[in-house]
């Protein structure tokens, strides 16, 4: 960690003692950002009986989230070429802030949930660019670090989101979920404003038509998702899925076409990125499956209080925690699809683990269940995020990362949108949404192991 910041003669980026502030601004945002989605996923049962709602409806509190932050983040990816990525961040940091307040303040589902859009939008603006922030924070040969420093830090935020959204619940009542954000966001503003890098913008022009249909495709999606969850039929359902389509159709023929395209179509030709990007869908999926599932299992099935919840979830991070910088340093040795390949079987062992649960099934059952998949999920990261990212060619570095941000972070409220839908459908649906994220988990590996020959060949 102390060579991250130690300055040598040629060194590009920031100064040494720079550097120490500007990684702690992005850790800080990142954290938060990322960490704030785990923590509601264990308040959804309270939320809902403190806001008189259903459970299928309570969890658009995380999904709006989610899905302004998947809607969002090509476009600002692009837009901070024209107004410097420190803006962008210093941004999305003051308005991700705010939006914490005003969910603190929130007295009712409707206010809360527009909060939350807020919210997204401000993370959106940070995560969008933060590993393109790290090329102008540090030099060329601390930049691999950086990154998996960063990437470590998404990692904690996803697992460690729900024992700490359970503590403060057993403490306190559920506006300190949000509440929390202040004095960490504002530390992280003051700092920015010191610390972040500032860096010439280019003049070329923004594709607003590509983003409107980036948007609209994504967003569209998950909302006939859920209005088929809810029992809507014709129009009403079919008509958003329809138009999501015609999006998607229409954003790839805009993106042919733009001088200044949110996504450069030939990045897509790299077989081995276009195969990551894919598995790392289907991995987040059964992940946002998974995180958002587990809480009412736990609470509205086993009887367990929210602490006791966010224990039973402990073994996960920990696990992760342990596996991820070591599966990063084997990925440099070794053939990163393998490391990858064996992480998401061991994944799906855990996976299938969980669907045997029971409302009789111990602490210590739980708790090895959940390590093995958080052992499965450490193996299976790192290794694949190496793949995309080296497998495109370093023009198209910066984009890359975008659609890795754009791809984890739709990838979970897909997820969370089917456990909506499983919800609303009966009851007892809680182990079909946890065997339809094994089945995503399997389709993952199917492709990582198919994709093993061709990084051999590159190798």
């Amino acid at each position: 960690m102390r060579r991250l910041f130690v300055t040598r003669p040629g060194d590009e980026g920031l100064p040494g003692p720079q550097r120490r502030l500007a990684m702690l601004v992005m850790v800080l945002g990142t954290l938060m950002s990322v960490l704030d989605n785990g923590i509601v996923n264990i308040a959804l049962p309270t939320l809902a009986q403190e806001l008189t709602v259903s459970e299928s409806r309570v969890v658009w509190v995380t999904n709006v989230y989610q899905l302004v932050c998947a809607a969002l983040l090509l476009g600002f990816a692009a837009l901070s070429r024209l107004i410097g990525r420190r803006r962008l961040y210093l941004g999305g940091l003051t308005l991700f802030v705010l939006a914490s307040l005003c969910c603190a303040l929130s007295r009712s589902f409707e206010w809360l949930v527009a909060s939350r859009m807020l919210q997204g939008i401000g993370a959106a603006a940070m995560l969008s660019i933060g590993p393109s922030m790290y090329r102008l924070i540090f030099p060329s040969r601390l930049l691999g670090s950086a990154i998996g420093m960063g990437a470590l830090v998404v990692a904690f935020g996803i697992a460690f989101g729900p024992s700490l959204g359970g503590i403060i619940l057993h403490f306190a009542s559920w506006p300190w979920l949000f509440a929390i954000n202040l004095p960490l966001g504002l530390l992280a503003l003051i700092l920015g404003i010191r610390a972040l890098p500032s860096e010439t913008v280019e003049s070329r022009g923004f594709d607003w038509l590509g983003a409107l249909l980036s948007a609209s495709m994504l967003s569209g999606f998950v909302f006939s998702l859920d209005h088929i969850g809810h029992g809507a039929r014709g129009t009403s359902a079919w008509l958003p899925l329809l138009l999501s389509v015609l999006c998607l159709v229409l954003f790839v023929w805009r993106q042919r076409r733009a001088n200044a395209p949110l996504v450069p179509l030939p990045m897509f030709r790299a077989t081995r990125f276009s195969i990551a990007a894919m598995i790392s869908l289907m991995a987040f999926v059964a992940q946002g499956i998974t995180f958002v599932g587990l809480p009412f299992m736990f609470q509205t099935v086993m009887g367990a209080t929210p602490l006791e919840a966010a224990l039973l979830f402990t073994p996960w991070p920990l696990a992760l925690m342990l596996i991820g910088p070591l599966s990063g340093r084997l990925a440099d040795r070794f053939n990163p699809t393998l490391i990858s390949s064996l992480g998401l079987a061991i994944f799906l062992l855990g996976m299938l683990s969980l669907v045997t649960l029971t409302a009789e099934s111990g602490a210590v059952s739980i708790a090895w269940r959940a390590a093995l998949c958080g052992v499965g999920y450490g193996l299976f990261q790192a290794p694949n995020n190496r793949e995309m990212i080296g497998s495109v060619a370093l023009t198209y570095s910066a984009n890359a990362s975008g659609v890795l941000a754009s791809v984890r972070t739709f990838g979970q409220a897909l997820g969370t949108a089917s456990v909506g839908l499983m919800l609303a459908l009966s009851w007892g649906s809680l182990s079909y949404a946890l065997w339809l994220g094994c089945t995503s988990v399997v389709v993952a590996l199917a492709l990582s192991v198919w994709r093993i020959p061709l990084a051999r060949a590159k190798a």
